[in-house]
């Protein structure tokens, strides 16, 4: 049952010089699930997946074909992909895949939207993939090659764009560099990744028009915002600001990163659904169907979810 929405709210008073329609690029399933402490089942990770269709997102991120001692949580990988493919052609479905064996896995399942995930910080390419920032680009180089060429999309994940928990700030250069590497190489798409939630709005915008400058443009650019400092709201409005019409997030706020433990949930979808429906913004998500998805997969979890917004609506449904 949806959660019901206050009628007449989010008031729509919609503001100047932003998109009319943003794709959310829904990561809970994921990124939200790969953090967590406990094996969430399979048949559980299906269901959330179905459900998150049927709230209306187009694009549903659902899993990750990573070698199972690395995140132990995303081993089912092949277990899980052939129990979502009858949602059919919409959404689409993408998984990241870390090298060649793990594109193969994926594409032998007939995924066809594939991710590369590299770091702006060499400390991060260390920890994250064991390897420096160049290795870690050379070793996606062969993967991007071979999944374009099987008529695959491909979305290029950058780590640590604002902040890195060990080296603090990242210059907007060395940002820069390695984003216009993955664009290279043949990247459909790039998300900026604020693994640590360090970004505020001005840092934003500036590294924005500098990828512009460098010939990456605003349209082949996504944003993907954790919220540690409470800023990823303020930080999406700015990208939207600038034009940027996609939107990582996390159904009901789930996430981290198992490799950087200052890195707290990322943005929760309902909480950025509930923004852009007051700025009058299409997203095709149906608010009450995602709170009621999100509460229902808190359950599963056994703790309350940590979006404002499912909170807020779960509290009025009782």
């Amino acid at each position: 049952m949806s959660a019901p929405v206050p009628t007449a709210l989010p008031m729509v008073v919609p503001a100047q010089d932003l998109p009319a329609r943003v794709r959310i690029h829904e990561v809970g399933a994921r990124d939200g699930l790969q953090n967590e402490k406990a094996i969430v089942p399979t048949e559980v990770k299906a269901e959330f997946v179905h459900r998150l269709a049927d709230a209306g997102l187009t694009t549903i991120e659902a899993t990750s074909f990573v070698h199972p001692e690395w995140v132990p949580q995303l081993a089912d990988a092949e277990a899980l992909f052939p129990l979502i493919q009858d949602i059919g052609s919409r959404p689409h479905l993408p998984v990241l895949v870390p090298n060649e064996r793990g594109l193969d896995r994926a594409l032998a399942l007939g995924a066809r939207r594939v991710a590369v995930f590299a770091s702006a910080t060499e400390s991060f390419a260390k920890a994250n993939l064991n390897r420096t920032v160049d290795d870690a680009l050379a070793m996606f180089e062969p993967v991007v090659t071979r999944a374009k060429a099987g008529r695959a999309h491909v979305r290029g994940y950058l780590s640590m764009c604002f902040g890195d928990p060990w080296e603090g700030a990242v210059p907007v250069h060395q940002v820069v560099r390695v984003a216009k590497a993955l664009m290279d190489m043949g990247c459909d798409e790039l998300s900026l990744g604020d693994t640590i939630g360090v970004a505020t709005p001005g840092h934003v915008q500036t590294l924005l028009a500098e990828l512009n400058e460098e010939g990456v443009p605003t349209n082949a650019i996504g944003v993907h915002f954790h919220d540690t400092y409470g800023q990823a709201l303020s930080n999406t409005l700015a990208a939207l600001q600038h034009g940027v019409t996609t939107v990582d997030a996390s159904a009901g706020g789930l996430g981290g990163c198992p490799y950087a433990k200052s890195a707290t949930g990322n943005l929760a979808t309902e909480d950025l659904v509930w923004m852009l429906q007051g700025l009058g913004i299409e997203t095709g998500v149906d608010l009450g169907r995602l709170t009621a998805t999100s509460a229902w997969m808190a359950q599963q979890l056994g703790r309350p979810s940590p979006s404002r917004t499912v909170r807020a609506l779960s509290h009025q449904e009782q």
